[in-house]
């Protein structure tokens, strides 16, 4: 039905955003109480059926069912036992040796960790947490507004990097708005599919490959003004064992999602299983630290799924006000450049995910901005790669972005201002800035690694009057007559 009062989402939006930063509750919380304060008022003003209201708990036990929730746990798990292991660790010390007679054997190292451990931690948080136990000791005469800026930096390059769980999570989000955007009359599929993970994935894996390379190099030329000390114990064969171990599996399991031959979730457990194996033979861990790891993981992933809740009856509510058609309609409509109506769109996003983390932005801010910037770009992918980009971006802006907080929150021992942090920041910023720019500028950067695509003989759709002889001929088939007894 139409809605009257189509803008009545915005201020949903408004209200949410007030409470976050006014109240200090749980985010899910807050999005189930602004959700039910708004449908009520729709309610008695009879812009919305009560009736409809009901769709909550079939869209939530529909979201429960879903096959890539099983992945959350399992990245949860892998991501608080990887902060209780001395694997990490190894692998830095490892790394810090390996890379020392380049001048920034730290620096690198944690990038370097960061790049492998990150994809298969799970979040930006819980990366942040990791790095800055790893490297906050190590720091010797580093810089602690560098150091800070590491461990920021560090921390977002699971975002990027297949098969992290935030680019899971909005791989389906972008399917998603993909089918809604072929729903939009400004927006044609044409020979287009609706795109999947996987092709989020592929669309990924060059631009992260850019920034990082390009990380790399920042990281090298900031930490070979300082000296590292590194203070480390003698590393036992078993701890250099489970480091390899850990090292092969993460490359196959990368390469076996990335090529499509092993599925995101199937990846997280296999992950985990090897962690775990790891973790018996070498007895790392007694048994109050494993209910502890259990416990953490069981809260840690029931914050998460109560995240996802309240963000689906928020989404809800939203869509029955029809702001979400009003949005489409305004940003399709803008009588501006589309490229610079989808540069506003952007903007937006980027100051979102400047407040919010990146698992309430996948699900409450993309699945509202996605289907019309698809729209205006005409291409599904380099939309993806431009939202995942502007959230890294996002993150790494102190004094609010997430892993900037993160990263001064977990570590007592790095406390640099917030304007040093910033100078030490820009140089990874500038590098952000210009691969974002070339991937809006130029979306041939994001499909360099597309699937190849069948001849048209074989893609090409049934008519719907061969659709209907086949019916015809399937209905004329005499029915086998019962055998005799």
């Amino acid at each position: 039905m139409n809605a009257p009062f189509p803008t009545a989402g915005l201020w949903m939006l408004a209200t949410l955003g007030l409470l976050i930063v006014g109240t200090g509750l749980p985010v899910w919380a807050l999005l189930i109480g602004s959700a039910s304060l708004f449908a009520a008022a729709g309610v008695a003003s009879g812009a919305m059926d009560v009736g409809v209201l009901s769709a909550i708990s079939g869209r939530t036990l529909g979201l429960l069912e879903h096959d890539l929730l099983q992945a959350l746990p399992l990245y949860v798990f892998i991501g608080v036992l990887l902060q209780r292991l001395t694997v990490a660790d190894t692998l830095f010390s490892g790394f810090a040796r390996l890379l020392g007679r380049t001048g920034a054997g730290t620096s690198l190292a944690a990038m370097g960790v960061g790049a492998l451990i990150a994809p298969m931690n799970g979040s930006v948080a819980s990366s942040s947490a990791l790095l800055a136990r790893l490297v906050t000791p190590r720091l010797g005469r580093l810089d602690n507004a560098a150091a800070t800026a590491l461990v920021s930096v560090s921390a977002t390059i699971g975002v990027v990097v297949p098969p992290s769980l935030v680019l899971i999570l909005l791989g389906d989000a972008m399917l998603r708005a993909h089918t809604e955007a072929s729903n939009l009359s400004n927006y044609v599929l044409g020979s287009q599919r609706i795109i999947n993970t996987q092709d989020v994935f592929h669309a990924a894996l060059l631009p992260a490959a850019t920034v990082l390379v390009l990380w790399l190099i920042v990281a090298w030329w900031q930490g070979r003004r300082f000296t590292a000390q590194m203070q480390s114990k003698p590393l036992s064969g078993m701890q250099w064992a489970q480091s390899a171990t850990l090292v092969v599996a993460t490359l196959l399991l990368l390469t076996g999602v990335f090529l499509g031959k092993v599925y995101a979730v199937e990846a997280a457990a296999t992950g985990g299983v090897v962690l775990v194996i790891a973790t018996l033979a070498s007895r790392a861990l007694n048994h109050t630290q494993w209910r502890s790891v259990l416990t953490d993981t069981l809260s840690l992933s029931g914050a998460l799924l109560a995240l996802l809740v309240g963000a689906t009856t928020f989404s809800l509510v939203f869509r029955l006000w029809g702001t979400d058609h009003w949005i489409a309609d305004v940003v399709l409509g803008s009588s501006l450049p589309h490229l610079l109506t989808a540069a506003l769109v952007l903007l937006l996003v980027a100051l979102c995910a400047w407040v919010l983390d990146a698992f309430e932005m996948i699900f409450v801010i993309i699945p509202i901005v996605a289907p019309p910037l698809i729209a205006l770009l005409g291409d599904a992918q380099q939309t993806a790669v431009l939202l995942l980009l502007v959230l890294q971006l996002s993150f790494l802006i102190p004094p609010m972005g997430y892993a900037v907080m993160m990263a001064r929150a977990r570590s007592t021992q790095i406390n640099a201002s917030i304007w040093l942090t910033l100078r030490a920041l820009l140089p990874y910023l500038a590098v952000q800035s210009v691969v974002t720019v070339l991937v809006f500028i130029g979306p041939w950067t994001v499909h360099q690694l597309d699937a190849a695509v069948a001849p048209a003989s074989q893609n090409a759709p049934v008519s719907n009057t061969e659709v209907e002889q086949l019916m015809r001929d399937m209905a004329d088939q005499p029915t086998q007559p019962p055998p005799k007894p």
